[in-house]
């Protein structure tokens, strides 16, 4: 039986993407934005990644605990719905896929809100885009589900954030740029543990006040996540500060030590760059294992759009 109560199932369904978060190597809960779909025969939730961001599928094959935070409601219709954390247990088969699939819903969700990406599969523009066609399955079985208050609730009471010290840590521009971030930090078990936040950057890193982190975090490798999309997701954006998280007193502390954008800074010189090594990035996983580019079956992804004979021409 779904843990996902009927009021809870209709909030996740609304929101166009969560903060997805695997477990890294060295144990870091790393997040990243992404679309998802709702089973709702069995509640199961099914998540998909290209070939060139599979890092999270190995993640999943390694450590199948993951966690997935509804926090950004843009887009969602919702007013000031609740967040919603969700625990669970992911799997995620070796098998490219080149068509929907089982993932047919999925698709046809994804493509009535994105509408612009009808331009990734037509032509010209499936000829630079078929990579992201290529699309390992997730499937993320809920352990436990969590309903927390509204985003827009956290960010009234908190106010105005004053700025940090220049030049601040590492990220520190990338992070005061958006009104909150993502933590992702490990509980006693290791398992990862979500929940929004607001990121002060001092001198020393970025502190956030104890009443904010879960019940359950633990010193450890953590990360802060910061994203946006628009109400149609366009005008996407991501990037997350990794580090040491410490508790100290009433605040808890990420030393950040690393910073990733994998789709780049949001410039149009930017673009070209992520497009080419995401191109360069799905070759070496074909080579690696030792398969030929398969093609894309385009035609049974055009008949997902809506209005899908016009899609066609």
């Amino acid at each position: 039986m779904t843990v996902l109560t009927p009021e809870i199932a209709d909030v996740v369904d609304s929101y166009l993407t969560c903060e997805f978060a695997t477990l890294a190597a060295d144990g870091t809960p790393l997040a990243w934005p992404t679309a998802v779909w709702r089973d709702p025969a069995d509640g199961r939730l099914l998540i998909t990644t290209s070939l060139a961001y599979g890092q999270k599928a190995r993640n999943v094959r390694r450590d199948g605990r993951v966690g997935l935070l509804f926090s950004d409601p843009t887009g969602s219709g919702l007013d000031a719905p609740p967040q919603v954390f969700v625990a669970g247990t992911a799997t995620c088969p070796e098998e490219i896929h080149t068509a929907p699939d089982e993932a047919a819903e999925y698709w046809r969700k994804l493509f009535a809100r994105q509408p612009h990406s009808l331009g990734f599969v037509r032509p010209p523009g499936r000829w630079l885009m078929d990579w992201y066609y290529m699309r390992l399955f997730i499937t993320v079985t809920p352990d436990r589900a969590e309903a927390r208050p509204p985003l827009a609730e956290r960010l009234d009471a908190a106010g105005p954030r004053e700025p940090g010290p220049v030049p601040g840590p590492m990220g520190a521009a990338l992070l005061e740029a958006f009104p909150s971030a993502v933590l992702g930090a490990p509980d006693t078990d290791g398992n990862p543990l979500l929940a929004r936040v607001l990121p002060r950057a001092t001198a020393d890193g970025f502190a956030i006040d104890a009443a904010d982190v879960p019940d359950g975090v633990v010193p450890g490798r953590a990360a802060l996540l910061v994203h946006r999309h628009d109400d149609v997701l366009k005008d996407m954006h991501n990037a997350a500060v990794r580090g040491e998280l410490r508790a100290e007193g009433d605040r808890w502390l990420l030393v950040p030590d690393k910073v990733l954008e994998p789709t780049g800074t949001g410039r149009l010189s930017g673009a070209f760059r992520v497009l080419r090594d995401a191109r360069r990035a799905t070759a070496r996983h074909l080579e690696k294992k030792g398969t030929a580019r398969p093609r894309i079956e385009w035609d049974r992804f055009l008949e997902l759009f809506p209005g899908s004979e016009g899609a066609r021409k």
